[in-house]
Order: C-alpha cells, then structure tokens, then sequence
C-alpha cells in the first residue's frame, strides 16, 4: 500500500464538519520502527474531547513540507521521547524499533514516519496534523465508522 493511501485530506471530527485537515493512518500490525514508536508515544498523552486523544507536544510533531502539487508530512520525535519509551518497553519492543533511522534529523528530531500525496491543500499556519490508529489496511469510510463506534480516536499533534 502506498504513503499516499493512509493519508488523506478530509473533513474530520475534531475539526468540525466543513474544515479540511491532514490525517495520517497508524498501522497497528506493521513492523515499520517509526510508526511503533509513534504508536508507543500516543499512549503518553491525554483525553481531550469525546475520542481525541492530545499527546505531549514534546513527544511528537508533523512539519508539512510543499514541492509543487505535492504535500508531505514528516512526523517527529525528538531522541530523547524514543529513549523514554524504549527504556520503558519490553525486549519485543526494544527489537522491533532497534532499526529505526536516527540520522534523519529535522531540527534535531528524528523523522519516524514520511507521507506524500498530491493536492491542493494548504494548511493553515500551525493547523495541526491528525493521527489514527488502526489495525492492518483500512480505508478512511472504515476509519471513520470505527471512530463512530468507539473503536478507535484521533490523536492531535502540532505542526509547523
């Protein structure tokens, strides 16, 4: 499955009914380091309205990045938030994000996870990004039903 299939330009819940965001789908089941890890970082936030979960805004952010008709999303993590989580996660955990890129800084965070699509959408200044959990492939009518029914919520994260 393509980046592009797991980020999406919509309406979404916590932002209203007519404002456009960025979401970002979180596979559960991967065993890609960086979205481990943004997993592990998302349980270290807060409930904020019905179903948005706000995170440590020290733990992770998004930087939208434009060439042409093209948008991209990195999100990020500053070393010290991963450091956190892997001295407090088990071995399983600890392997599994053993791979994960440090080199790849953004003023000084580590890119976990980089998404692309092309459109037209420009992002209010600082208008953050939305993540969604998931497990396996879903497609965005899937992620929003199991939204409605309880199943899953947005994780809000700032953005630049």
């Amino acid at each position: 499955m393509s980046d592009a299939a797991q980020m999406w330009i919509t309406a979404v819940p916590p932002f209203g009914p007519d404002e456009r965001g960025v979401l970002i789908g979180i596979d559960l089941q991967t065993d890609d380091p960086g979205q481990l890890v943004i997993s592990a970082l998302t349980d270290r936030g807060h409930e904020g309205e019905e179903g948005v979960f706000y995170l440590l805004p020290d733990d992770l952010w998004a930087r939208y990045e434009r060439t042409g008709d093209r948008l991209a999303v990195r999100v990020l993590a500053w070393p010290e938030s991963i450091d956190q989580q892997l001295a407090g996660g088990d071995d399983a955990f600890r392997e599994a994000v053993a791979g994960l890129r440090r080199d790849d800084l953004v003023d000084g965070r580590v890119t976990l996870l980089r998404r692309e699509i092309e459109t037209d959408f420009l992002a209010a200044p600082e208008q953050g990004v939305l993540l969604i959990e998931h497990a396996g492939r879903a497609t965005l009518p899937e992620l929003f039903a199991a939204f409605e029914q309880g199943e899953t919520g947005f994780a809000v994260i700032g953005a630049d």
